[in-house]
């Protein structure tokens, strides 16, 4: 499946090769991005990174705007320097003016968020507890204190935990 999304990106970069009149470097093609984004243009390695899990959920588009997006990062990059804003006027002039596409700064995949383990601390205070994450529990478990703002006494495991 990766191939389709390769040949994409070689696709965007003969586009701009025509347009520009000029060659382009090849940018390394990396699938190991997670989370919410989508792809990630990193500039001083001619690095492009993509999100296989969003790339199957979303194929059509992520070819068609995804890509394009993200190779236009690495063309604005090499044709105007450091110095412009990574959705900026460069930016935007390639997206409209080479891939003919929106300039859309961001996707609207859904992305399912992952469920997380809560530790529930308590203080005196009547009907409150605080969830906390699993590296805020670690440091409590080190020493770190933390106090409850309405009567400043340390919050204190409740031994209880919920999923989110």
């Amino acid at each position: 499946m990766p191939e389709l999304l390769k040949q994409r990106v070689e696709t965007c970069y003969q586009q701009a090769e025509t347009f520009f009149k000029r060659p382009f470097p090849r940018p390394q093609v990396s699938f190991k991005l997670r989370g919410q984004k989508a792809g990630v243009a990193h500039l001083h390695e001619n690095l492009l990174r993509f999100n296989l899990q969003l790339y199957r959920e979303n194929q059509e588009d992520f070819l068609r705007q995804t890509v394009a997006h993200e190779v236009a990062h690495l063309v604005a990059h090499q044709l105007f320097g450091d110095r412009i804003q990574a959705h900026g006027e460069e930016w935007q002039l390639i997206m409209r003016g080479v891939y003919e596409l929106p300039p859309n700064r961001c996707h609207n995949y859904a992305v399912q968020r992952r469920s997380a383990t809560r530790y529930i601390y308590t203080c005196r205070c009547p009907e409150q507890d605080f969830p906390f994450t699993a590296q805020r529990h670690t440091l409590v478990a080190k020493g770190r204190r933390y106090l409850c703002k309405r009567c400043r006494q340390t919050l204190v495991f409740s031994g209880q935990t919920r999923v989110e």
